[in-house]
């Protein structure tokens, strides 16, 4: 259907609707999100006919979600990628997300955590494997603690040239003084402890590098937020904003929805040199433990393999 089958011209949320209100639209976002682009790979993801999916398709295009780019002249073959417009709809997909896994999937409790046998951890550990997409991200390091650093931030990707990267994700870290954590904070399962967990990497920093990683921490926080956490905690390695949601999107990382902003379920990665996923740590009730389950999994990962027999 399109928008202007709809009746209610002035409704946003009806209009909305009319472009992205068909379920199987909403999952094209999603696959082109984590970096699935070309038509071939989307049929065989999402699992409709080449009919519907090239309707979906041109329709996406025609209101400006997706954009085309060639990547094979002769005959032609087009990528598609999500326009500014496309990456708006990622805060949709994760709100559908933490919906979905509290009140569908769950019991309606708010948490920060999940359980071990759940489908939302087996969702996460099914990331290995998993090769991260090209994205960008910004970094609070660089950054003046301002209210307008978000917009000036200059964007990168996170992902450093060397055998291992640990990618921990946390709900939120404060610098005292700037802005403290939302009410209710410490009633939520799951979520204290991110000072904690940031400062143990910080003091064990070195044995990461011995084992050749970097460490990268990452939050839906605000640059500016995390730039004062960095300093007030003396945090030497990146901090990451994903403010925007495009690395929680990407892979559909655990979130839940916390004083208006939704956060990162504390989870760790650990990708090799080629940007892919190679352990998941997930669930995480101990926030400093979990600096020495990134340890071992790394060790585990390094391990000779020893002779048969």
């Amino acid at each position: 259907m399109r928008y202007t089958d709809l009746a209610d011209a002035d409704c946003a949320i009806t209009q909305a609707l009319g472009v992205v209100g068909d379920w199987w639209t909403l999952l094209l976002v999603r696959d082109v999100a984590a970096g699935v682009h070309q038509f071939g790979a989307l049929h065989e993801q999402v699992g409709i006919s080449r009919k519907v999916l090239a309707q979906r398709l041109k329709a996406l295009v025609e209101h400006g979600v997706l954009e085309k780019r060639l990547y094979h002249p002769h005959p032609p073959r087009y990528e598609y990628h999500l326009t500014d417009a496309g990456r708006g709809l990622l805060p949709v997909l994760v709100a559908l997300q933490n919906w979905g896994t509290r009140f569908v999937l769950g019991d309606g409790t708010l948490t920060a955590t999940g359980e071990a046998d759940s489908a939302e951890a087996r969702q996460a550990h099914a990331l290995v494997g998993t090769k991260l997409p090209a994205l960008t991200l910004r970094p609070a390091a660089a950054l003046e603690v301002s209210a307008t650093a978000p917009a000036t931030a200059e964007r990168v990707d996170p992902i450093a040239d060397t055998p291992w990267t640990v990618l921990y994700c946390f709900p939120g870290a404060y610098a005292p003084g700037v802005q403290g954590h939302p009410p209710g904070w410490d009633q939520i399962p799951g979520a204290p402890g991110c000072t904690l967990e940031s400062a143990t990497y910080r003091d064990r920093l070195a044995e990461f590098a011995a084992r050749g990683a970097t460490v990268l921490g990452v939050s839906t926080q605000r640059p500016d937020q995390l730039a004062a956490f960095a300093a007030h905690a003396n945090i030497p390695f990146p901090l990451l904003s994903d403010a925007d949601l495009e690395l929680a999107a990407a892979l559909r990382l655990p979130t839940f929805r916390a004083a208006g902003v939704d956060r990162l379920k504390r989870l760790t990665l650990l990708l090799d040199d080629t940007r892919t996923v190679r352990g998941v740590l997930y669930p995480l009730p101990d926030p400093a433990g979990s600096v020495a389950d990134a340890l071992a999994l790394i060790d585990a990962r390094t391990r000779p393999t020893p002779p048969a027999g």
